[in-house]
Order: structure tokens, then C-alpha cells, then sequence
């Protein structure tokens, strides 16, 4: 499995779901959408928006937050076939 996290550090769900994924001892890439050129483009020409934190799970764009909810543990849970969040 190939995970991609699109984040920003100011972006507190973004840490949440790095504490997430590193709980899990899921690997992933991180990309900075500040540091890195196009990456913002990036989540805008997949989703529409410009939102982080984004997953990309073996090519599929997830938001794994809902504004107002937070990070969805649960449902990223299953997505990447963690038993227990």
C-alpha cells in the first residue's frame, strides 16, 4: 500500500493525522503543499479544493477530516485495514 499525505505545518489536522499514521506504524510520504511546487495545484486538480490534510491511498484522494468533526479515525481506520483506531 502507498500512502501520500498532502499537509501544511500550520495545519492542526494535518499533525493529527501524522500522529495517526506513525500510531499505526503506517509508512508514508509527506508533502509539504508550502514547500513543495505544485502540490497545492496538485489537491486542487484531484478534489476541487484546496484543503489538508489530503490522503492518497494507492491512488485514491481521501479527505481524512470533516471541518467542524476533525480527523474521521474510524473511517481512515477501515480504509487502511487498522483493526482498532
Amino acid at each position: 500500500m502507498q500512502v501520500l499525505l498532502y499537509s501544511s505545518f500550520w495545519c492542526p489536522d494535518c499533525r493529527e493525522a501524522k500522529r495517526f499514521l506513525a500510531k499505526h506504524n503506517i509508512p508514508y510520504r509527506d508533502i509539504d503543499v508550502e514547500t513543495t511546487p505544485g502540490a497545492a495545484d496538485e489537491i486542487v486538480r484531484h478534489t476541487g479544493k484546496r484543503s489538508v490534510p489530503q490522503f492518497v491511498i494507492d491512488g485514491e484522494w481521501i479527505q481524512p477530516y470533516r471541518p467542524g468533526k476533525g480527523f474521521l479515525y474510524e473511517e481512515m481506520a477501515k480504509r487502511l485495514g487498522i483493526e482498532r483506531p
